[in-house]
């Protein structure tokens, strides 16, 4: 893919992410994505999503900055919704959380190949004061 195509297949995967639908969600991740420190394979990666949408129902990301090289994607956002249920054990506290998150992504034919990022539940965690 050539760098303007993957800034807009980012675009489609960050409005699939802010529309919580997670079917499609899966078809921007290779079935066997390896994550850093993360359980590897889609299935992981949408059951955290599944997690963090069932928490915060109003989550949504805003690109703040996307730089391509290649078949790479750096990635800086912020993320944010309200903790509305629980959270990995963490009873619904009804705050707004606001984090920045950023991520590296290698992108093969269409589809998250390797991915890490920064640790947004640590991150949410310490917003709702755990």
């Amino acid at each position: 893919m050539e760098p303007w195509e993957l800034r807009e297949w980012h675009a489609d995967f960050i409005d699939a992410c802010n529309r919580h639908d997670l079917n499609a969600v899966r078809e921007f991740v290779a079935p066997a994505v390896r994550r850093a420190h993360l359980p590897g394979g889609v299935d992981a990666w949408i059951s955290d999503f599944a997690d963090l949408f069932h928490a915060f129902p109003d989550w949504q990301w805003k690109r703040i900055r996307l730089v391509i090289e290649d078949d790479r994607l750096a990635a800086h956002l912020r993320g944010g919704g309200t903790h509305l249920s629980d959270f990995r054990g963490m009873a619904a506290t009804r705050r707004r959380v606001n984090v920045a998150e950023f991520s590296m992504s290698r992108v093969e034919h269409g589809r998250i190949i390797e991915y890490t990022s920064s640790d947004t539940e640590s991150l949410i965690r310490s917003q709702l004061g755990s």
